[in-house]
């Protein structure tokens, strides 16, 4: 009876071994990730956040798939991503020379998937007379030379905009007199519509698509049409001058993903380059680098009220 007893515990307990083997591969073939399904973390140059806030808004309603956004400044953010911090990074640049360097030595190739043409917009407040801007006066206010620019607003001294004037201007860090920086481009809009005479720098999209808070603060300021230093036209940064690459200060946007494995960053870089991430792009008011396609009904009969 005992050795009876032993062989039924013995079964028991293989059968129950079974059982969570089978239970533990279904866990892992629920939670694993895939292009469409899962949980990652994408890394957002802040000053390009509100259209991938809708893309990702779109993308989760349509798969089950969880993406965590952290939005930092362009140059936080990288270095968040060469330390591993996430595998997929949105940025208004290729990765240099230098940060390629690093993901080669670890056998990685970055696979860079543009996806959006975006736009830097300079702002003043409305009370000024001026809706025009030099880029070359800018250009000369920061390297120290006599300008009528009473002063510069950047959303960080961290971000994609002062970069961008930085390597403009020639220039390794901002001077110390006349630019002032906050933390986020919302605040710069702020500043700027309760200061005459400053010239705020933020990403176009904070303007297309403004949050709650400062839709009514755009009230109180004027986008500024710019000329470039080699041009004779001032252009205004619309989404048709965007996507023509008339305005001056247009840039590439970019989806970098080092997953190195068909995970969820290759899914959403594919998605925001396809066909609905292209419309959403274009909803926006930014342009979409593809144009998405357009359904036409023709109708063989004219039908009368």
């Amino acid at each position: 009876m005992i050795k009876r007893n032993n062989k039924i515990v013995v079964i028991l307990l293989v059968v129950a071994f079974v059982l969570v083997g089978i239970y533990s591969c279904k866990g892992d073939k629920e939670n694993k990730e895939t292009i469409l399904t899962g949980t990652t973390s994408i890394l957002v140059d802040e000053s390009v956040l509100p259209i991938i806030e809708d893309q990702v808004a779109v993308f989760e309603s349509q798969y089950n798939a969880t993406i965590k956004l952290i939005p930092q400044s362009e140059k936080e953010s990288v270095q968040s991503f060469v330390n591993n911090k996430a595998q997929t990074i949105i940025l208004t640049r290729k990765l240099n020379e230098v940060e390629k360097a690093i993901f080669k030595n670890r056998k990685i190739v970055p696979l860079e998937t543009p996806f959006a043409i975006d736009a830097i917009a300079l702002i003043k407040n409305n009370k000024s007379k001026d809706s025009i801007q030099d880029i070359s006066q800018i250009v000369d206010f920061l390297n120290g030379k006599s300008s009528k620019i009473k002063g510069l607003v950047f959303d960080n001294a961290n971000s994609s905009t002062t970069r961008y004037f930085l390597e403009l201007a020639g220039l390794k860090s901002m001077p110390d007199n006349g630019v002032f920086s906050f933390k986020t481009n919302d605040e710069v809009i702020q500043y700027v519509a309760q200061n005459d005479g400053m010239i705020g720098v933020v990403g176009v999209n904070w303007i297309f698509q403004p949050s709650a808070a400062t839709k009514k603060i755009l009230e109180k300021i004027t986008v500024l049409s710019v000329k470039d230093m080699t041009s004779k036209d001032y252009v205004y940064p619309s989404q048709e001058n965007i996507a023509a690459r008339k305005y001056p200060l247009a840039r590439v946007l970019y989806s970098i993903n080092c997953q190195g494995y068909d995970g969820l960053g290759i899914g959403f870089a594919s998605f925001i380059s396809g066909e609905i991430g292209q419309r959403i792009i274009l909803k926006s008011g930014l342009a979409p680098l593809r144009e998405p396609s357009r359904n036409i009904s023709i109708r063989n009969k004219i039908e009368s009220n």
